[in-house]
C-alpha cells in the first residue's frame, strides 16, 4: 500500500500546463500552424482584459476560476484569417479590420473549443467536473481588470505568454482558487482527444450563424461589466 509521500499531486502549475496545451492543440488545428508557449510562467496580482481584444470565460464545479485570452490587433487576424482560409473561405471575403464582430466571434468559437478540450481532460484526469459560461468578448482600447463573483479563498493567478508562426503575441491569465488533487487509487485516465472532430463540430456551428452569441452589444456588454463588479 503506497504512503502519503507516494501521492500524485496534481496542483495549479499542472492545471495552468493542461490548460496551455489545450490552447496550443485546439489552435494548431484550427489554424494549421504552430502556436508554442513559453517555458516561464508569470506570477501575477490581478487578471485583466486588455487591447485590443479581450475574451474570458469563468467555470465552476470542482473549482472555481477564470481564464483570459489577450489578444494584440495583428494576433487576432493572424488567427482569424488562418482559421478562415483553413475552412475554406476565399481572402477576398475575410474581414479587414480587427473590430469586425466576425474576427471576435471566430475567437470566440475558438475559446470555446480551448476550454472545452480542458474541462474534457479535468473530467478524465481528475475525475471532477466543472462547468463554463459561454466565452464574452470585448474590443478594447484600454485595459480592464476582472474579479471572479465567487470569492477565491486562496487565489492563485498567472500569465503565460503565446507565440504564433508569424511571432505574434498573445498572452493566457488564470486564475483559480488554489487546489491539490492527490491520486488515492489508480484509475484509468487514457487521454484521447479528437481535436480534428472538435474542429468540424465548430465548423458547423460557425455556417449556422450561432456565433455572433459570442459577442457583446453594448447593453450585455455593461450588464456583463457591472456583474463583474466594475
Amino acid at each position: 500500500m503506497s504512503g502519503e509521500n507516494d501521492a500524485i499531486v496534481y496542483g495549479t502549475e499542472d492545471l495552468l500546463v493542461s490548460l496551455c496545451n489545450s490552447v496550443t492543440r485546439v489552435l494548431n488545428v484550427a489554424t494549421q500552424s504552430k502556436v508554442n508557449y513559453s517555458g516561464m510562467v508569470q506570477r501575477i496580482t490581478k487578471v485583466g482584459l486588455k487591447p485590443d481584444i479581450g475574451c474570458f470565460v469563468l467555470f465552476d464545479g470542482g473549482f472555481t476560476g477564470l481564464v483570459v485570452l489577450n489578444f494584440a490587433a495583428d494576433t487576432a487576424m493572424e488567427i482569424y484569417e488562418r482559421y478562415m482560409l483553413h475552412m475554406g473561405m476565399p481572402k477576398s471575403e475575410l474581414a479587414g479590420s480587427h473590430t469586425s464582430d466576425e474576427v471576435s466571434n471566430i475567437l470566440g468559437e475558438l475559446m470555446n473549443q480551448i476550454v472545452g478540450d480542458f474541462t474534457g481532460k479535468i473530467r478524465r484526469e481528475l475525475q471532477t467536473n466543472i462547468t463554463q459560461n459561454q466565452p464574452k468578448m470585448l474590443v478594447l482600447n484600454k485595459q480592464i481588470v476582472l474579479s471572479v463573483d465567487t470569492p477565491l479563498d486562496r487565489p492563485e493567478m498567472r500569465r503565460v505568454s503565446f507565440y504564433t508562426e508569424k511571432s505574434n503575441i498573445f498572452y493566457l491569465e488564470l486564475a483559480i482558487d488554489r487546489t491539490e488533487f492527490i491520486r488515492v487509487s489508480d484509475f484509468d485516465s487514457s487521454e484521447i482527444i479528437d481535436a480534428d472532430a472538435l474542429l468540424e463540430q465548430e465548423r458547423g456551428t460557425h455556417k449556422a450563424a450561432s456565433a455572433p452569441a459570442a459577442s457583446l452589444v453594448d447593453a450585455d456588454a455593461d450588464e456583463l461589466l457591472k456583474s463583474l463588479g466594475m
